[in-house]
């Protein structure tokens, strides 16, 4: 086999970089528990059998190989072997003979060439009818069966198993892969110089009812589906239609359009040429370039886009979401996150300014929106925020911008770049609306972008294939972003860039509680109220505090709770001590929420 191992690992090479025609070896085993009657003394050696044939063909005919169940294994051989097809089969059990013996007498191996092809079928026997003509006690007994079939790389292959996995090396004809449980793993499918696109039925059609599906490269169109496994793919040439019923997907290069479907796991893709279309009900979306529009949905992983040439719809439920640059229209909406977009559209030759070619809109319920817009946009901005004031609208100096609000109230602001242009309409709940001009903060972006694309590049290193090659942003002008804090490795990188905006426009981070209480490192109970006692008043506490410089504590807000519980829970707050956040060296405050539940014996 060591002979084999070496051919497999030098045709590789040689096929994906040519369209010389090679040999390829399929490999089947199978094996199965089935009740047989067996008398239990004096176990003998397992029972085997090997059969084999041969029959010529020529290229581009199409292998047939259909079994009952077991795994597939398909090794490429160089190129000069002669088109035939060739097969070995071994057949085992491990019922003692004579009755093992007799029982791989039953295994039917039926062969069948035609003018389209060869027809290999294997059949484990009827057991309902061989043990109704025996009389001893019965008992499991497993059953191997393995296919060693040699057909030319020019060849298409039709195989089916019932359970098992099914692996292929390098293939140059049209591929049907299909078990009802095992994985599925294959090397290049189709030829680099003769993509196979467009057709009726794709290059490659893949299903697996619930193991994982690995694919290098596929020269043309893909249908993958498991019924629970993960799907990773190289550089598909085609269209890619890849479901999974709660793995996660992830390609490198997509040259197609693609519908990509999960329902649970997270996305990935490195580069995609056309339209794109992905959803997941819970996982995260992570595309680098798409050339095409994108429609993305997932219920409630975040979204994180590096470049969108077409018009972009992101939805989530709850996750963050990050677009660094939206050339086209774009509605992103997302129910508790953040949105950051930069917002650059393509310009034109002898025009001054840039416009979205379409109406646009960014809403989050309780996130903060930020965006980074370049200064010759023509846009007209209507920007809302529900509750909490005029302080929750944030702009650059020299943004025209028109404020009405109320205090803690509702909050909205217009304005009109460059004489105003296409509506671009902000709104959130009750976070943030931050305005920014691109060349404020581009060294931020630049970072963004690295960190997205070596985030991308290690998610599809994980699974072997080729990494993603996208082009180096420009180089960055302004002032350069603070420096990552060392937390940042253990943490989502959005999460990271959200702390550093915030740090930026805001002077503090907001953190959520469970976060924030870590930090503590003195933090005495407060002291029940006696005349609160007396009277019988309980109830919750819910303090906006904030963490300084300094590491002292100080309460900001009342948000919920009787005014003597509040000021018994606030003189506690004052004599905690914590450890602030640190950027480029420097403490940063931290604003968030404690809770007191005050309940009398």
């Amino acid at each position: 086999m060591s002979g084999s191992s070496h051919n497999l690992l030098a045709s590789r090479r040689w096929l994906c970089d040519s369209s010389v025609r090679v040999t390829a070896f399929l490999w089947v085993s199978a094996c199965l528990l089935i009740p047989w009657q067996l008398r239990a003394e004096n176990v003998p050696p397992h029972a085997s059998v090997e059969r084999s044939g041969e029959v010529r063909v020529t290229n581009g005919m199409t292998l047939h190989l259909t079994a009952d169940l077991g795994n597939v294994r398909i090794l490429t051989l160089p190129p000069g072997a002669p088109p035939v097809v060739h097969y070995t089969v071994h057949i085992e059990s491990d019922a003692p003979n004579p009755a093992g013996q007799e029982l791989l007498d039953y295994y039917s191996l039926t062969t069948r060439e035609t003018v389209e092809g060869v027809f290999l079928s294997g059949t484990l026997p009827n057991m309902n009818v061989l043990t109704a003509t025996h009389r001893t006690p019965r008992r499991n007994v497993q059953f191997y069966v393995q296919f060693v079939v040699a057909v030319p790389a020019a060849f298409n292959l039709d195989v089916s198993t019932g359970v098992g996995d099914i692996e292929t090396s390098d293939i140059g004809g049209r591929v049907v892969l299909l078990t009802q449980g095992g994985n599925i793993t294959a090397g290049c499918i189709g030829l680099a110089d003769q993509p196979l696109v467009g057709s009726d039925h794709p290059l490659a059609k893949i299903e697996t009812e619930g193991g994982h599906i690995t694919l290098k490269d596929v020269f043309g169109d893909v249908d993958a589906y498991t019924a629970g496994g993960h799907i990773q793919a190289g550089n598909i040439g085609g269209n890619a239609k890849l479901r999974t019923g709660g793995g996660h997907i992830r390609a490198a290069r997509i040259q197609g359009v693609a519908r990509l479907e999960t329902d649970g796991g997270n996305i990935s893709i490195g580069e995609a040429g056309s339209d794109v279309a992905v959803r997941t009900a819970g996982g995260q979306i992570d595309f680098g370039e798409v050339h095409g529009s994108v429609h993305a949905e997932t219920g409630g992983g975040g979204i994180r886009v590096m470049y969108v040439a077409g018009p972009m719809e992101v939805a989530t439920t709850g996750g963050s979401i990050c677009l660094t640059r939206v050339a086209n229209r774009v509605h992103a909406e997302t129910g508790e996150g953040a949105i950051t977009a930069w917002i650059n559209p393509e310009s034109s030759e002898g025009i001054p300014t840039v416009r979205l070619p379409g109406p646009s809109q960014l809403a989050s319920h309780t996130g903060d929106i930020v965006v980074f817009l370049p200064r010759n946009i023509a846009v007209t901005i209507d920007a809302t925020v529900e509750n909490g004031g005029p302080r929750r609208i944030e702009a650059d100096p020299s943004f025209p911008l028109n404020i009405q609000s109320h205090p803690e109230g509702p909050a909205h602001a217009v304005a009109s770049l460059n004489g105003g242009g296409t509506l671009l309409k902000l709104h959130t709940a009750s976070g943030r609306i931050l305005l920014q001009y691109l060349d404020a903060q581009a060294a931020l972006r630049q970072s963004l972008q690295e960190e997205e694309k070596q985030r991308l590049a290690e998610k599809l290193n994980d699974y072997g294939v080729t990494q993603v090659s996208l082009p180096p942003p420009p180089a960055p002008t302004g002032n350069l972003p603070p420096a990552t804090f060392p937390s940042d490795a253990q943490m989502d990188w959005f999460d990271s860039a959200k702390i550093r905006l915030q740090a930026i426009f805001m002077g503090n981070i907001h953190e959520e509680t469970k976060d924030f209480k870590k930090r503590l490192t003195l933090a005495p109970a407060p002291e029940y109220p006696p005349l609160a006692r007396k009277a019988g008043i309980q109830g919750m506490v819910v303090l906006q505090v904030r963490l300084k410089a300094d590491g002292s504590l100080s309460v900001e807000k009342v948000l919920e709770g009787e005014p003597a519980l509040a000021d018994a829970a606030a003189a506690a707050i004052r004599k905690w001590r914590a450890k602030p956040e640190q950027i480029a060296g420097k403490n940063v405050e931290v604003v968030s929420t404690v809770s007191f539940d005050f309940q009398l014996p």
